[in-house]
């Protein structure tokens, strides 16, 4: 578990699962995926994410507040992860976050994924940790320039999960180096 001044970084919990449906279902948080997850993919994905944090000691981990007025609520997810094989980043590690509609310009992705990086750089002595995104998510791009990421246009890739011509096929990579 990472804790910052509001937020904390947790393993998930059955009780997330419903907040997370939601926030997966929600076409405004998922304008740049390839479409919304139904409840069963939602679940699996929490399943995947859990059982990562609990092989490793981290992962994509669940958002809770912990300060301010919304304090118990659950946000979303943000954490570092190693990429899947099938990624042309592969091998590495990258950081990545999914906030509810609600949480958005509170400054949390930005709050957490910065606790992500120290404990990547400082805990898990990474070289490296990358973040990609849909070339048409320019809030997701800003997060990860105010994480102190930098693009790397010679990265960029075609998403081997996205079909060939679909507008958010073509992403944008940022990396950022240890320390």
């Amino acid at each position: 578990m990472l804790l910052t001044e509001r937020l904390s970084l947790r393993q998930w919990r059955d009780d997330d699962r419903a907040p997370f449906a939601a926030l997966n279902a929600d076409p405004l948080v998922m304008e740049h995926f390839p479409a919304p997850l139904t409840a069963e993919q939602s679940d699996a994905m929490v399943d995947r994410l859990a059982a990562g944090i609990a092989e490793r000691g981290w992962g994509m981990f669940a958002v809770e507040v912990v300060e301010g007025p919304d304090v118990g609520r659950f946000a979303g997810f943000v954490g570092i992860q190693p990429l899947t094989p099938d990624l042309p980043p592969a091998p590495g590690t990258e950081i990545g976050w999914r906030l509810a509609a609600w949480a958005w310009g509170r400054g949390y992705a930005t709050e957490a994924g910065r606790a992500c990086l120290q404990h990547a750089f400082t805990e898990l002595a990474l070289p490296e940790v990358v973040a990609f995104t849909a070339v048409p998510n320019l809030r997701s791009q800003d997060v990860m320039r105010r994480l102190g990421m930098t693009h790397r246009p010679a990265r960029d890739f075609d998403h081997p999960r996205v079909p060939a011509g679909h507008r958010l096929s073509r992403h944008v990579l940022f990396a950022l180096e240890r320390p």
